[in-house]
């Protein structure tokens, strides 16, 4: 299950969201976020969802690829979305004891449970349709206008995007650990949760010591090949705006728009 999340992994392709500049689709997932987090009414909620649908039947991502990417992450969202129910006032449906399930509680949780949903498969799409590389000179254009005050745009961007590529490092890592235990007669898959979670601790200190590991075998290939930092460096492939950026960004300012819409109209 660990090897489905999809969260920094690249998945080639020749789609839309594939071809576009990685300042554009940074942008817009950062202005998606911002707005999954201002929908109110299930209108709002049903246009942002058939909106998300369909940046990933453009990403040309197989939909059950994409499912097993958003499974593995299930449980936390559901039980994250839970927690609301119990610390959300309104009309009581029915208590145990001090705890009461109300109404109000219920449609929060749902809410909630849509909106992390669609913060992670938003999330996923840029990081399955760019590259490590293209991802980093996309974010050191973004930050290079704060270089005049002092911000070093192409260590933060060197750093994020090393940070998004070992997601996927750490999890085939965590997966591999989980094998070695398991041979050993670790069990994982019954129980109940705390058994499960308590099962797990073993597994971190050995991940810790390879999360180490591959970090120092990083930084002596890097300083190997003579890595100073992003001053004089050139690049094979320079990124640029074009008119497919152009057209998507107008279309999405117009989606947005109508998403929004109800709110403007009397």
């Amino acid at each position: 299950m660990i090897n489905n999340i999809t969260l920094g992994q690249y998945i080639p392709g020749n789609s839309i969201l594939h071809r576009l500049d990685p300042r554009t689709k940074i942008f817009w997932t950062i202005l998606l976020m911002a707005a999954t987090f201002l929908i109110e009414s299930w209108s709002e909620y049903l246009m942002m969802g058939l909106f998300t649908l369909m940046l990933l039947l453009i990403s040309g991502i197989p939909l059950k690829q994409s499912v097993k990417g958003v499974k593995p992450l299930l449980f936390i969202l559901t039980l994250t979305a839970i927690l609301n129910i119990f610390f959300t006032g309104g009309t009581p449906i029915f208590a145990f004891g001090p705890v009461k399930v109300t109404y109000e509680g219920i449609f929060a949780a749902i809410k909630l449970f849509l909106r992390l949903l669609m913060l992670v498969i938003t999330a996923s799409l840029v990081t399955i349709t760019t590259t490590p590389m293209t991802m980093t000179d996309g974010i050191e254009k973004l930050l290079k206008p704060f270089e005049k005050i002092g911000v070093p745009a192409h260590e933060i961007a060197m750093m994020m995007s090393i940070a998004l590529r070992f997601i996927p490092t750490l999890l085939d890592e965590t997966s591999r650990i989980m094998k070695a235990q398991a041979s050993r007669g670790a069990d994982f898959d019954t129980g109940s949760i705390f058994s499960r979670i308590k099962s797990f601790i073993p597994v971190l200190v050995p991940l810790f010591v390879s999360a180490f590991k591959r970090a120092d075998e990083l930084a002596e290939a890097m300083e190997s090949r003579c890595y100073r930092g992003g001053k004089g460096r050139t690049r094979l492939k320079e990124i640029h705006y074009s008119k497919l950026d152009l057209s998507v960004s107008l279309a999405g300012i117009a989606l947005l728009g109508v998403i929004f819409s109800g709110r403007l109209l009397p």
